[in-house]
């Protein structure tokens, strides 16, 4: 898939485990790890909103296009 998800380099950034996300975003912890492993099919704008607020980042942050093979 061409779309790379770099959440795992925000949460990094901003020294946030996946627990403390899951509850600020209010999103199970097994959906978070889907989304930042890249195996999530779609994001609602609405998760995505709640994730960028809670990382204090912008959509672009944390998904990036490539045509390239990862």
């Amino acid at each position: 898939m061409p779309i790379i998800v770099n959440l795992d380099v925000m949460m990094a950034k901003r020294k946030i485990s996946l627990n403390e996300l899951s509850d600020r975003v209010d999103i199970t912890i097994s959906n978070l790890s889907i989304l930042k492993t890249g195996k999530a099919k779609a994001i609602s704008f609405s998760t995505m909103e709640a994730i960028c607020k809670a990382l204090d980042c912008q959509p672009g942050d944390i998904l990036e296009y490539s045509e390239e093979v990862h």
